[in-house]
């Protein structure tokens, strides 16, 4: 099911070839913009054009009210509120260390230099809904967003069934602290966070996952409002020698493929003998796999195994494949974190699936994908915070200053640069 590749077929495989397709396609993005150009224009009316349009319903109000909110705790099963909130909780604990304050960066007697840190005012977050729903989606964008202290946290999802969200996704949303929840999804939902209608007000920035019309949708609102990113398909690397357990290997493999035909899953090891009974393994697990279509399709057409000489070697690989995450399956993990430079999130040892940071471990589980951990992070407070510098100098500051500004501002010819520092000094 799964395909043994040698390093070299891997690396032209799934690490050259990655950049060779559009990630979107003319179509998506054509049929996105006259939809958000429509809302942005027309408003409301464009807004339930769409809603009945692409979601065959229109709802009785657009914002899940508070009553609705208050009914859906008790269509949860307790035990998996109290699962929710302790995964909260983690979440919460993790994400509160990455709080930052606003410092004073330099400071002399004549020059103060600081950065300041302030929460975005308005977020909008955007969780799919239809036949299935994801509450580990509001946890992990709304936490985060809360605690760097975002004035208002908006969340949109599609109507479910009966005018109403899925009961699941409303007990997380009050458990994450968000503010109020629409019952929009699609390119209209995007829309109409971005630019705002008669009911909705527009946030200043977009986090959360969707179809590639949601994707093509951000992409296009990017520069009016923020996003997170655009992520591609989910993808997981196992690093795993003959200690690793093949019955593990497999079942993370399955798990990761079971999200998406386009899944891409790969184990590099030392050992042909662990290659091969995780095939074994593979085929075992799917028989009870509700989603075996989709697992296989992705196993037999996006994944990989590779064997290589040496460890280091399958580090290597990894490395250049930028995954958003791995799996360090080998004895004493800890000693090979360092050997990761590029992942969107690592999982070391044989009792830490991929599974636990999707849901519990504390991490956020919005990661890079396609290779473009190289250069971005997962979710943090940090994409809900601002930067600002700022910057003081006395009289006496700027006249030790001011020769080397203006030799600068001269080599660039910006005489009005220059200018703005002489004239402040009597030398115009």
């Amino acid at each position: 099911m799964i395909r043994t590749f040698t390093s070299e077929q891997f690396i032209e495989t799934f690490i050259r070839s990655k950049n060779k397709a559009k990630s979107l396609s003319d179509d998506t993005l054509k049929i996105a913009k006259q939809v958000i150009d429509q809302i942005r224009l027309q408003g409301e009316s464009a807004l339930k054009e769409y809603v009945q349009k692409f979601e065959g319903y229109l709802p009785l109000n657009w914002e899940v009210t508070d009553e609705e909110r208050k009914q859906a705790w008790s269509k949860v099963d307790v035990e998996t509120i109290t699962s929710l909130q302790k995964a909260a909780d983690n979440i919460k604990k993790f994400h509160s260390k990455q709080i930052q304050q606003s410092k004073i960066m330099e400071l002399t007697e004549d020059i103060i230099a600081g950065q300041l840190y302030r929460p975005i005012e308005r977020v909008g977050i955007y969780v799919p809904g239809g036949t299935a729903c994801y509450p580990s989606t509001v946890l992990m964008n709304a936490i985060p967003a809360v605690l760097a202290g975002v004035s208002e946290v908006i969340m949109t999802t599609p109507v479910r069934e009966e005018d109403s969200i899925a009961p699941i996704l409303s007990v997380a949303a009050d458990i994450s602290g968000v503010n109020k929840i629409y019952k929009i999804g699609g390119i209209q939902a995007i829309a109409a966070l971005a630019y705002g209608t008669e009911q909705i007000a527009p946030v200043d920035k977009i986090v959360g996952p969707g179809n590639k019309y949601v994707a093509a949708a951000k992409s296009l609102v990017f520069g009016d409002v923020g996003i997170d990113m655009i992520a591609g398909p989910s993808e997981v690397a196992i690093i795993a020698d003959e200690t690793a357990n093949p019955k593990y290997v497999a079942a993370d493999l399955i798990a990761q493929a079971e999200h998406d035909e386009n899944a891409r899953t790969f184990l590099l090891t030392t050992s042909e003998k662990l290659i091969n009974e995780t095939k074994i393994e593979i085929v075992k697990q799917c028989e009870k796999l509700p989603r075996a279509t989709i697992a296989k399709k992705s196993l037999s057409t996006q994944s990989a195994s590779v064997r290589v000489s040496k460890i280091d070697f399958a580090f290597d690989l990894v490395n250049k494949l930028a995954p958003e995450h791995v799996e360090i399956q080998l004895e004493n993990p800890l000693s090979y974190l360092s050997k990761v430079k590029n992942a969107g999130s690592i999982f070391l040892g044989s009792y830490t699936p991929e599974a636990i940071g999707d849901y519990f471990g504390g991490p956020n589980h919005v990661l890079p994908t396609s290779g473009t951990a190289r250069f971005s992070s997962g979710l943090s407070v940090d994409d809900f915070m601002k930067k600002t510098t700022y910057l003081y100098y006395s009289e006496k500051a700027l006249c030790d200053a001011a020769p080397h500004v203006v030799n600068i501002a001269s080599e660039e010819k910006l005489i009005g640069h220059t200018r703005a520092v002489q004239v402040r000094l009597g030398k115009d």
